[in-house]
């Protein structure tokens, strides 16, 4: 595997692919990331800690664009047998230098598109049969992309480049990923169910909680099915007391049986996506606001008075005068808008009746000049950003409407998540999702005194700090503390040693509050890996030291689970079914087809074989 990359995603996806996967990797990082600390996953601690302290060992010289000598590549070893290759950017020299040509896989996983988008093409035609994860935030232009390496793979295979060795098309692949997209459905689920373990599948929401297992079987408590049973000891791991019970991922349902009131991970199903619920959300989005909004409250108020005002008039003109009520109404808007006649030599009600229906016209030009500047107002904005409303309670504040920002906005919208947001830079590329969902945005630096104020966070549910500045983040998540000590705080964080003195910290200072910190890189790794290896992981899940992931699979052309049930298609220790793919609910008695696709839970042995 050669993973190339220029921030914090690149080390942890080359930690995650060694230590989790046990694949051979080479990294290729810019020069000036020798000063950066990787971060840690998994048995890739060690190896990632010797990063630190890496020595370059060789220079590799290296060609520019223009053909003339670069800035040297340099190549380096690690205690493992992981290779890293530092050079400015992924050329045609560098990306030969790692090994391209016989790699199974390359990750191009740079901040910038373009720069991907040139690794890939290049790295296409030193190997039609690579296998290729492309890091792209423009979700159309990856489409695009996708499809013409696609095609240009297909083309070598036809020409007798592919396939010698076996590789068919499912292995010649292109696969564009956005850490965004598949950091944001976790960050946003954090945000709502609490918890950092969770994935989305097939329009289902699921969590893993850690709980003691009730009496009764498998099917006593309210989760979906038993994922892990934990150790004996403090879930920490190792090989300690003689009698400890070891973790054991994916158990038979006698075990479980047996297991009652041991601690257990267990699956639930937080919300369907994509229902009803989530087409709420469109309500509302095209330009044209709904007449409630054009006019304020206390605007609707006053002309529901005015009307009162006019049929009661209308009404004792009818009662004093005897004429028609249809007559006594057509006559007391005459004088509302003093085009009648005076009414000389008339009785004294009727003249009586009729000032105070000018009265009523006088009180009634205001309102109507207040009701066309507020129309005009409403309008004018409605193109542009609105603020949180007076009432509002129970939602969401997310800080930062960048590239995660704007992903977490959109999916919490989808769950029908009341969301206010805060932003300082008022061209933020998600300032125009905000103002096409007509989320409430408040501009201004969520550092200085009374910007969370305006977002409501006295009453919100959970604050979400995702900017990409660790200490605004911080900085915002002790200040929203001070107000409401039992706010429920999600924070992004980029240094894992930061982030756990962080966490460690507020869990002391505010125990009964619930505190989260992610890390982008963290959350997308496991889906750039899952790709690397030619699999559609949705998400994984730790169990102690263990993982268990989850997949999407075809059940055609899997003798393991075609024509089977989806209780007879359990494994234990290996893989489990969950359900059909957009169908939650699937019962354990339904037979699995040739063109159904479902969504397993395994180990990484496990989806191995299923592979």
């Amino acid at each position: 595997m050669v993973v190339c990359g220029d921030d914090g995603l690149a080390h942890r996806l080359a930690a995650e692919l060694r230590g989790v996967h046990g694949e051979q990797v080479t990294l290729v990082v810019p020069p000036d990331e020798r000063t950066a600390r990787p971060p840690v996953v998994g048995r890739a601690r060690a190896a990632s800690a010797a990063l630190l302290d890496r020595m370059v060992s060789a220079a590799v010289g290296s060609v520019g664009r223009t053909g003339a000598p670069g800035p040297p590549a340099a190549a380096a070893g690690r205690p493992d047998g992981e290779a890293v290759l530092e050079a400015a950017e992924p050329t045609e020299t560098v990306l030969a230098e790692a090994g391209v040509a016989r790699a199974a896989a390359l990750a191009l996983v740079y901040d910038d598109d373009e720069t991907n988008i040139r690794a890939a093409l290049t790295a296409r035609r030193l190997n039609p049969r690579l296998r290729l994860v492309l890091r792209l935030y423009n979700r159309r232009l990856g489409q695009h992309i996708e499809e013409l390496l696609d095609q240009a793979a297909a083309l070598a295979a036809g020409d007798g480049t592919g396939g010698a060795d076996g590789t068919d098309g499912a292995e010649t692949s292109t696969t564009v990923l956005s850490d965004a997209d598949t950091a944001a459905p976790a960050l946003a689920a954090t945000a709502v169910a609490g918890t950092g373990k969770v994935v989305q599948a097939g329009g289902l929401l699921l969590r893993a909680v850690e709980r003691p297992l009730p009496a009764g079987g498998p099917d006593a408590g309210s989760g979906l099915c038993t994922l892990a049973l934990l150790s004996g000891g403090d879930g920490g791991g190792g090989g300690g007391g003689g009698g400890e019970q070891q973790p054991r991922l994916l158990p038979a349902d006698d075990e479980v049986r047996q297991a009652a009131g041991r601690q257990a991970v267990v699956l639930e199903q937080v919300s369907a996506a994509g229902g009803a619920e989530s087409a709420a959300p469109g309500r509302g989005v095209s330009g044209v606001p709904p007449l409630a909004s054009l006019f304020s409250r206390r605007l609707r108020w006053s002309v529901a008075g005015l009307v009162a005002c006019v049929v009661a008039l209308a009404v004792a003109l009818s009662l004093v005068t005897g004429i028609h009520p249809l007559r006594a109404f057509y006559l007391t808007l005459l004088d509302l808008f003093a085009i009648d006649d005076p009414a000389l030599g008339a009785p004294l009600g009727r003249q009586l009746l009729q000032l105070l229906s000018a009265l009523v016209g006088l009180l009634l030009l205001p309102v109507l000049l207040a009701a066309a500047l507020e129309a005009l107002g409403t309008f004018r904005t409605a193109s542009g950003l609105r603020k949180p409303p007076r009432g509002l309670g129970g939602h969401v504040v997310l800080l930062g409407l960048g590239k995660i920002g704007t992903r977490v906005l959109t999916r919490l919208r989808e769950l029908n998540v009341p969301v206010v947001c805060v932003e300082s830079d008022p061209d933020a590329r998600g300032l125009a999702t905000a103002r096409r969902l007509r989320v409430p945005v408040v501009l201004g630096d969520v550092t200085q005194e009374g910007v969370l104020e305006a977002a409501k966070i006295h009453r919100a549910r959970t604050l979400l700090a995702v900017t990409s500045a660790d200490t605004t983040n911080l900085e915002a998540v002790l200040y929203a503390r001070t107000v409401r000590p039992d706010l429920r705080v999600v924070l992004r964080l980029y240094d894992d040693d930061f982030a756990t003195a962080v966490y460690r910290t507020l869990r002391a200072a505010y125990p009964q509050a619930l505190t989260r910190s992610r890390s982008v890189s963290h959350l997308a790794a496991p889906a750039f890996a899952g790709a690397m290896l030619g699999r559609r992981v949705l998400g994984a899940v730790a169990v102690e030291r263990r993982v268990l992931l989850f997949a999407a699979v075809d059940v055609g052309g899997h003798p393991q689970l075609e024509g089977r049930s989806v209780r007879e298609a359990f494994r234990a220790g290996s893989w489990r079914v969950l359900a059909l793919w957009g169908r939650p609910g699937t019962p354990p008695g339904h037979v699995l087809g040739p063109g159904d696709r479902v969504v397993v839970a395994a180990t990484r042995r496990g989806l191995a074989e299923l592979r």
